[in-house]
C-alpha cells in the first residue's frame, strides 16, 4: 500500500477519521473526525493559534453561511469556477486542469475552447475506465442555499468574514496597522472529483490569516532564520537558499511575504510535519486566484506527488476595494489609503495528513509505530495494569484516576496481554505508558515505557509523575539516561 492507503487503514481502524454517512454507502469528499482525530485537530489548531497570537495577531469568528452580496464583491459569484469533463460511458466528473496535470501539462486552460482543444491533442480518456471524455463546461465551486428569496453561499474561505469586519476591527486595535486577524473554522467547496481522504474534501477545516499593512511601508516583517528552504518559483527553477537571500535576489519580491513563508515553516515543523518532505512552490501566473498579486504555495510531498497544505497569499487591496466599492462604505484605514493584504492560508485536514504521514514507521517486527511530538499525542500517557488479578487492576485504577487530575487526556488500558497493549499504544502514539505491577503493590513504584525506544524506566515512585502537567513535561521522563524525549 501506498502512504496515503497506509494512514487511511490505520486511521479508521483506530479512530482519527473515516468517511462520513458510511453505513449509507459514504459520500465523497465528507469524513468524520474519531475520538483521536478530533484531539490531533485540536491540538493542530492550538499549536496555530499560538503562534499568531504570540506575534500580536487578534482572532474573529464569523458565520459560515454569507449572503450573495458579500461573494459577489468578492469576485467568487463570477470567477470561483473550475473547468471539468464528464465521461460518457461510466458519467464521472474529472477536473480538467487534474486531467491534464496526469498529462504532464502544467497550465490552467483559458476558457472551455481552448481546454477542449488541448484534451483532443492530446487524447485525453477517461482516468477511471479509459472511455471518451465530453466535451469541458464550467464548474460552479460553491453550494448555494436559498432561503425566503434570498440566495446564500456556504463560504469557501473565512476571509470575508475578516475583509468585511475591517473598520471594527481596526478599532479594536486602536486604528494601528500593522494588523494581524486570524480565523478558524470550515469551509465548503463543491469539489468536481474530490478523492484522497482529508485531501481534497467538500467540506474542511481552514485557519486563515490576513496581516493588513500600510502599502507605503514595506517591511514592518523580517525573515530571520538563515535555514536554506527548497523554493520552486513559477518559471520551474528550483532554488535552495535563506528566505532573506531570496528576498535580496528578488526571487521572494517583498520581506513582508517572506516572513510569513517563514512563519509558515515554521508551524509545520513545530506540529510535527517532516522539513525533508517540504516545499516553497510560487504559482505560475496562469493560476493565481482573482484577487491573488502573488502566492507561494507550503507543499508536502506524498506518495510521489506534491500536495498544497498552506497558501501565503498577496492579496494585495483587492478584497477591501471591492468591498468599499459594493457596500459603499468607507474602508480606508486613513484618508482614501487602503491597506494591503498578506494571507496565509492553511488547510488544517492537509496538515493532519502531513502529520501522520510523516510520523508512520514501521518497526521490523511489522509493528507501527507513529511517532508523534509528545506535545501533539493524542493520548500522553497510558495506564496499564500487568494484569488483572490479585488486586493490580484496582491499584492502576487508583493512580489512573490520580493521573487525570492532571492530563485529562491519560487512557487506561487492560484488555489482552501487555505486550498487546504496548503495541496498540504505540500504534496510535502514546508517548509514554505506566505499567502497574507487583513492585507498585509492595513499594508504589511504577515502571515507565517511552514509545519510540521501547526503553523502560523503572522503580519510579508514581507520586512524582503527579507534579507536572502536561506529563510529558515531568523532568523524571526528560533527564532519564535511557529514554530520549
Amino acid at each position: 500500500m501506498g502512504e496515503l492507503e497506509n494512514i487511511m487503514e490505520l486511521s479508521k481502524r483506530r479512530g482519527f477519521f473515516w468517511p462520513s454517512f458510511s453505513i449509507y454507502g459514504g459520500v465523497a469528499g465528507l469524513n468524520d473526525y474519531g475520538p483521536l482525530g478530533s484531539v490531533l485537530k485540536d491540538k493542530v489548531y492550538g499549536e496555530w493559534k499560538n503562534l499568531y497570537a504570540s506575534i500580536g495577531g487578534i482572532e474573529i469568528d464569523t458565520p459560515s453561511v454569507t449572503p450573495e452580496s458579500v461573494l459577489k464583491a468578492s469576485g467568487h459569484v463570477d470567477r470561483f469556477i473550475d473547468l471539468a469533463t464528464a465521461c460518457k460511458a461510466c458519467k464521472n466528473k474529472f477536473k480538467v486542469e487534474s486531467l491534464l496535470s496526469d498529462k504532464g501539462v502544467d497550465m490552467v486552460p483559458s476558457g472551455v475552447e481552448d481546454a477542449w482543444k488541448i484534451m483532443k491533442e492530446l487524447s485525453v480518456k477517461c482516468p477511471r475506465c479509459g472511455g471518451e471524455l465530453g466535451e469541458p463546461f464550467e464548474f460552479h465551486l460553491m453550494f448555494p442555499i436559498d432561503s425566503n428569496g434570498e440566495r446564500f453561499y456556504l463560504r469557501p474561505e473565512t476571509a470575508q468574514g475578516i475583509f468585511v469586519n475591517f473598520k471594527l476591527l481596526l478599532n479594536f486595535n486602536r486604528g494601528k496597522l500593522p494588523m494581524i486577524v486570524y480565523q478558524q473554522g470550515k469551509g465548503y467547496r463543491n469539489e468536481i472529483s474530490p478523492r484522497q481522504g482529508l485531501i481534497r474534501q467538500k467540506e474542511f477545516n481552514m485557519g486563515e490569516v490576513e496581516v493588513f499593512l500600510d502599502p507605503a511601508v514595506n517591511g514592518y516583517f523580517k525573515p530571520e532564520t538563515k535555514e536554506e528552504m527548497y523554493l520552486l518559483d513559477r518559471d520551474g527553477r528550483e532554488h535552495h537558499m535563506s528566505l532573506p537571500e531570496a528576498v535580496n535576489k528578488n526571487i521572494i519580491l517583498s520581506e513582508d511575504h517572506a516572513y510569513f513563508l517563514e512563519k509558515t515553516m515554521e508551524f509545520a515543523i513545530r506540529i510535527g510535519i517532516d522539513s525533508k518532505r517540504l516545499r516553497f512552490r510560487q504559482h505560475r501566473k496562469d493560476e493565481l486566484a482573482h484577487y491573488s498579486r502573488d502566492c507561494w504555495d507550503l507543499e508536502f510531498l506524498m506518495d510521489g506527488s506534491w500536495v498544497e497544505i498552506t497558501g501565503i497569499s498577496d492579496r494585495g487591496t483587492f478584497d477591501l476595494g471591492n468591498h468599499q466599492k459594493f457596500s459603499g462604505e468607507n474602508l480606508a484605514f486613513e484618508g482614501e489609503n487602503l491597506a494591503r493584504v498578506i494571507e496565509p492560508a492553511s488547510g488544517i485536514d492537509r496538515m493532519v495528513m502531513a502529520i501522520l504521514i510523516s510520523s508512520y514507521n514501521k518497526r521490523e517486527n511489522g509493528y507501527v509505530n507513529l511517532k508523534l511530538l509528545k506535545n501533539m499525542a493524542p493520548y500522553p500517557v497510558a495506564v496499564l495494569p500487568l494484569q488483572k488479578k490479585d488486586g493490580l487492576s484496582e491499584k492502576a485504577r487508583e493512580i489512573f484516576n490520580e493521573i487525570k487530575k492532571i492530563e485529562p487526556m491519560a487512557y487506561y488500558d487492560e484488555s489482552g496481554t501487555i505486550g498487546r497493549r504496548y503495541a496498540r499504544q504505540d500504534e496510535i502514539g502514546t508517548p509514554y505508558c505506566i505499567t502497574i505491577d507487583y513492585e507498585t503493590l509492595e513499594r508504589e513504584v511504577v515502571t515507565v515505557r517511552e514509545r519510540d525506544s521501547m526503553e523502560q524506566i523503572k522503580d519510579i515512585p508514581y507520586r512524582d509523575l503527579l507534579t507536572h502537567r502536561p506529563f510529558i513535561s515531568n523532568p523524571i521522563l526528560k533527564g532519564s539516561g535511557s529514554v530520549k524525549n
